[in-house]
């Protein structure tokens, strides 16, 4: 290789190089260590101060000089001093990450340390310093990034908008904030988002970058946004009424069916207190009870058997499921309520006395007056009686609709044999 192809490839290494043929008259210098002649020369008048200090003579030489807070390794001939030869010297840059002022040392260090990943290129692309969270990004460190450039760990594409990137900075002189996108090492696609600025750096202007990987955010918010449009698509299709209430008892949100079943428009639901809903039955305090317990994280789910209300002063009985969401250990903040085996929608009626709906669940089960009477311990007359104002209350004339309305307004479990009452609090209860 010869001088000028050295040349050329030194220009923009970290290294200082000189050629002098007087006693350190230099006829030639160059390399990219220091950005103006001024500071190359303060630098080889340091050097030649400690050639000239016999306390500290070189090994071979070669010598570790400190120079504004950056260390070089120079290596020089040990004839250097003699005027009668033209030698050559050469100083590499050893020390890759220089020594920030004192007054900034804590900062350094913070962002060295600091989740959000941080870096320091020259104009030519060249990494002049990164923390460990930027050398992350690319599964490296920070001493291999330093020196190299962008080419080096970026596809070409990217290259080529990171250099605009650092361009637009450099001639607007003023800090960007933006989204970036990337190919992370394992081929998939990464973002962040962040601010690149002009700094001042080792007496040239380069182009500084601070920046925090959302990548995982964007990721995790992605899947969230599917999930809630799969449980909308759920909730709004399979027909069922079912609600989203706070942790106070008040509708967040609401499926159409719902606001059916209440005979409101689904913007009048929501922002409803659940318990307007309800009409007054025997039960409701038990029910407050046990939602209670559901907020309190003491249970996580409750079935219970409720009374609907309407806006048109009808009534329907219905079987209500209630599940916490949410992961706090102390307080449920969130549950949803799914309305399921819905009686047919009626008007009030007296609620039934114990012994009316024993004669009911025997009636269903196919028991004549006689079992009924037998079972029970009653006279005949008297579950006549009873079935008599059974018929003129559910409003059917025969015992076989008298058993059809006892199911169609909820007060016979639909799904149960042998039949018990909706209301009932264990599955082996009657009543």
């Amino acid at each position: 290789m010869d001088d000028s192809s050295l040349k050329a490839l030194l220009e923009d290494l970290p290294v200082f190089w000189w050629e002098f043929d007087q006693p350190w008259h230099v006829r030639e210098r160059g390399g990219g260590a220091f950005a103006d002649t001024g500071t190359a020369q303060r630098f080889l008048d340091r050097v030649r101060q400690e050639l000239a200090d016999p306390g500290h003579p070189p090994r071979d030489g070669r010598w570790l000089a400190r120079f504004d807070g950056r260390t070089f390794d120079v290596s020089c001939p040990r004839d250097a001093t003699r005027a009668h030869r033209r030698t050559r010297g050469l100083a590499v840059e050893v020390d890759t990450h220089p020594e920030a002022p004192r007054r900034y040392a804590a900062f350094a260090d913070l962002v060295d340390l600091a989740p959000a990943a941080a870096f320091i290129r020259d104009r030519h692309g060249r990494y002049l310093w990164a923390n460990h969270a930027y050398a992350h990004l690319y599964g490296t460190t920070a001493q291999e990034l330093t020196g190299r450039r962008i080419e080096d760990f970026d596809a070409p594409e990217e290259a080529v908008q990171f250099r605009t990137l650092d361009q637009e900075i450099l001639t607007r002189g003023t800090p960007v904030r933006h989204t970036l996108h990337y190919r992370r090492p394992d081929g998939s696609a990464g973002h962040a988002v962040g601010h690149r600025f002009p700094v001042r750096e080792n007496a040239q202007t380069c182009v500084a970058g601070i920046y925090v990987d959302i990548t995982d955010h964007l990721r995790a918010m992605v899947q969230r946004q599917e999930a809630e449009e799969r449980l909308r698509a759920l909730r709004d299709h399979t027909g069922l009424p079912c609600a989203l209430l706070t942790a106070g008892g008040r509708v967040i949100e609401a499926s159409a069916a719902a606001a059916e079943l209440f005979d409101l428009g689904l913007p009048d639901l929501v922002g409803r207190r659940a318990h307007t809903l309800l009409a007054p039955a025997p039960g409701l305090e038990r029910l407050h009870r046990r939602w209670r317990g559901l907020i309190a994280r003491r249970t996580r789910r409750v079935e219970t058997s409720v009374m609907l209300g309407g806006t048109r002063g009808l009534q329907r009985r219905a079987r209500l499921h209630l599940t916490t969401v949410g992961h706090s250990a102390d307080r449920a903040g969130q549950v949803w309520a799914v309305v399921t085996h819905q009686s047919l929608a009626h008007q009030a009626h007296p609620a039934l006395t114990a012994a009316q709906i024993r004669i009911l669940t025997l009636l269903a089960e196919g028991s004549s007056n006689s079992d009924i009477a037998t079972s029970l311990k009653l006279s005949r007359q008297t579950v006549d009686y009873h079935l008599g104002r059974l018929r003129g209350l559910l409003g059917a004339p025969t015992r076989p609709a008298l058993v059809a309305r006892a199911y169609v307004l909820g007060i016979l479990a639909p799904a149960a044999w042998p039949p018990r009452s909706a209301t009932a609090a264990h599955p082996l209860s009657t009543v």
